[in-house]
This record gives structure tokens, C-alpha cells and sequence, in this order.
């Protein structure tokens, strides 16, 4: 989500440029206006804590005057145990030139004044704010940033999900640049028509990373995400810096599986969603996954249009058998990752297919479904954080 704001002449200097003071006025209202469209204007009285700002620079890359309309991004771009650190850019909206970046470090204090853990809530709405970049194609992608330095990471979502089930990823995960897309079809991309291929949510991906100046990421993708990543892979290989295969497999669908799809897109199409989707969502978690986890899964799940499940069952029924894929990423770094209870890949698929990747790392998730990273997020992190430290430093 972006804000847009019209300059007055009020805000101007005696030039007629915006005031060095205003942009900051300015900024702070945009913050404001992103928490107020978003988690509400008390999400951080609701946590007990006060933003407190400690740092804040700004650099100014062109002018702005009466008139003009800006445009206000704003990312998380890193955290600390009591801080957090936002960059938020504003650009003209008459040429898309950029104006001005501020970055923002805030530490959490509480009713004394004293430093204070960010909480996750706090962490999860800020990271929840999507911005949207245009394709090559036309086509508007929204995605939500954390992070910077490190390696680029781009992380895919399964079907039927969106960006947000890697919110704890976004704000667990130091370090690193951290891109989470919706897929087309999806989420905020919802406006745009579900890619009808495997491959071409991968050529989408890929020229999502030509948008936002990015020559190679750590693809990271769960279940339909892990068929696109490994396309990315085949078909992209050269913009990979790493991969990671969470709850997912190499093959293609069975006689069964295909089957099983053909008659999941006959009922929604002729009935709805509903039914498919409760079906879909018996299977997807651990018997210990926590009641609230399962009832937020599900409501994102209940958001996506019909056109879109069926357009994603459809491709991946047609998907490409990738298993003969898997030998040739000898020197691409590669993590497995699996729930230990996962029904729907399960782990014997993930050891096989780690096995069959020279080099590849796996890592079973205990107390995890099919949804490993939204299930049992400080495991994943943790195997997620020492594979993207060892791949920035080229181990």
C-alpha cells in the first residue's frame, strides 16, 4: 500500500521548493495514514509499547513544489531486540522521479521510558503494508520488504495463500533483503488474472526482480511455490543464488493427483469454493498446530476468487515432471525443508529429492504439516537464517 499526498504552498520555502522540514512532516503522516488503512492507529497502545525515534535520515534527490503529488512507500528494513528500522521513499507521481528517502530507527519503550522488546505484533503489521511494482508485461505485482544487506531473497507462497504466510519469516529473518510477492491472482495481486502455468508464474517472478533492480535472489518456495521455484531454476537458473524446496516435490501429478485436480476445478465451478477449500485445510496442518494458527490459514485461504483457484489447480496438474531437474543444481545452494507431519509431501518425498540434489541440505520440521514456515516459524527461521548467512558468505 502506498500513500498519496498534494503539496501545499504552505509546506514550500520562500523558492517555492518543499520545505526540508515539511518532507519530515510529511513522512510521519504517511506512517500514520499506513497504520490507520492497515492494523488501526492503536496497534501500538494495544502492545503497551511507544515508538520512540532515535535516528532519522533523510536524503533529498530532487525538488518538489506546489502541486506536485507524491507518492509515500514505506518498508521495514531491519530490527533489532528493542528497535526497529523503517525506509520509506517518496517519488512524483508526473514522472516517478524520486524526491526524497528517509530512514527511520525506532526503539520501543513502555509507560517509564524504558527499552522494551519490539513485539511481534508490532513487527507483523508493519511488515503486512504491501508496495506494487509494474511488470515488464503491465501487470502490477504488490509484495512486502524487510531487510537489507546480505543476499535478495524472494519468497514464493502455496495455493492457496498469499504473501502474508511469511510474515514471520519477514520480521525473523536479519540480515537479508527479504521480498514476499502475491503471486497474480492472489492477495493484492488479485486484480490481475492467475498465470495459467507453472512456468509462467516463474517468468512473473523473474520479471518482478528485473523491476526492482535485482540480478540474483535465494528463491524460496512452499508447496506451489516449490513447482515455480524449481521452473525459476530451469528456466532462470542464472538469477538463482540459492533455492529452498519447503513441503513440496520435484514430480509431476499421478494419474490420481490429476484426477483429484480435474475434479476440484468441476466443483468449483460449479458450486464455489467452499467445499474444496474445507477440504483442502483438513489436511494442511499438524495435529498440535494451535487452533488460532489453523483460523488464520483458513480466512486467507476463503479471500482468493474462484478463476484463480482454478486457473493454479490447473497449473499444477499440467506441470512438467522436474525430478530430472534435480542433478544438475550441483553448486547451487540448497535447502530442503519439510514438516515432519506432512501428509500432502511428505517426508520421505523431501529426503529423496534432497538426496538427489548433490550438496542439499535437509531439514525436518517437527510439530509441522504442510505448512512448515507458518506452523513452527522459529524452526524454519532459524534453518532459514544460518542457510542465507552461509550463502551471503559464499560457503
Amino acid at each position: 500500500m502506498s500513500i498519496r499526498m498534494t503539496i501545499y504552498p504552505d509546506e514550500c520555502d520562500s523558492f517555492g521548493h518543499l520545505n526540508q522540514a515539511s518532507y519530515l512532516a510529511l513522512f510521519e503522516r504517511a506512517r500514520w495514514e499506513l497504520l490507520a488503512r492497515g492494523p488501526g492507529m492503536n496497534v501500538f497502545a494495544e502492545a503497551g509499547v511507544w515508538p520512540a525515534v532515535r535516528r532519522a535520515t533523510i536524503d533529498y534527490h530532487a525538488g518538489a513544489w506546489p502541486g506536485d503529488v507524491l507518492e509515500f512507500t514505506t518498508e521495514l528494513a531491519g530490527r533489532g531486540r528493542t528497535s526497529f528500522t523503517l525506509r520509506q521513499q517518496a517519488s512524483r507521481t508526473r514522472d516517478g522521479r524520486l524526491v526524497a528517502t528517509l530512514e527511520t530507527v525506532f526503539v520501543c519503550i513502555d509507560r517509564d521510558e524504558r527499552p522494551v522488546a519490539v513485539p511481534d505484533t508490532v513487527l507483523a503489521a508493519i511488515a503486512a503494508t504491501p508496495r506494487h511494482t509494474t511488470l515488464a508485461s503491465g501487470q502490477a505485482m504488490a509484495w512486502d520488504g524487510a531487510g537489507q544487506g546480505g543476499v535478495a531473497v524472494l519468497f514464493v507462497h502455496g495455493y492457496p495463500l498469499d504473501r502474508t504466510m511469511w510474515r514471520e519469516q519477514l520480521v525473523g529473518v536479519t540480515g537479508h533483503r527479504l521480498i514476499a510477492p502475491d503471486l497474480r491472482g492472489f492477495g493484492d495481486s488479485a486484480d490481475a488474472p492467475a498465470a495459467e502455468t507453472i512456468d509462467a508464474h516463474a517468468d512473473d517472478l523473474a520479471a518482478l526482480l528485473d523491476a526492482l533492480g535485482i540480478e540474483r535472489a535465494v528463491v524460496v518456495g512452499l508447496s506451489m511455490g516449490g513447482y515455480i521455484a524449481l521452473a525459476m531454476a530451469e528456466r532462470h537458473r542464472h538469477r538463482l543464488a540459492g533455492l529452498v524446496l519447503a513441503d513440496t516435490r520435484a514430480g509431476a501429478d499421478d494419474a490420481k493427483a490429476r484426477e483429484g485436480r480435474a475434479q476440484a476445478i468441476s466443483a468449483i465451478e460449479k458450486g464455489g469454493a467452499a467445499a474444496v477449500l474445507d477440504g483442502l485445510a483438513a489436511k494442511l496442518f499438524a495435529p498440535s498446530t494451535l487452533i488460532g494458527v489453523r483460523e488464520s490459514v483458513e480466512a486467507r485461504m476463503q479471500g482468493v476468487p474462484g478463476p484463480t483457484l482454478v486457473a493454479s489447480l490447473a497449473a499444477m496438474r499440467d506441470r512438467p515432471d522436474r525430478t530430472g531437474l534435480l542433478p544438475s543444481l550441483a553448486g547451487l545452494p540448497t535447502l530442503v525443508l519439510v514438516g515432519s507431519d506432512d501428509v500432502i509431501t511428505p517426508p520421505e518425498e523431501a529426503r529423496a529429492m534432497a538426496a538427489a540434489i548433490p550438496g542439499a541440505e535437509l531439514v525436518e520440521v517437527e510439530g509441522a504439516g504442510h505448512l512448515a514456515p507458518v506452523e513452527r516459524p522459529a524452526t524454519v527461521n532459524e534453518a532459514l537464517q544460518a542457510f542465507l548467512d552461509r550463502v551471503a558468505r559464499g560457503v
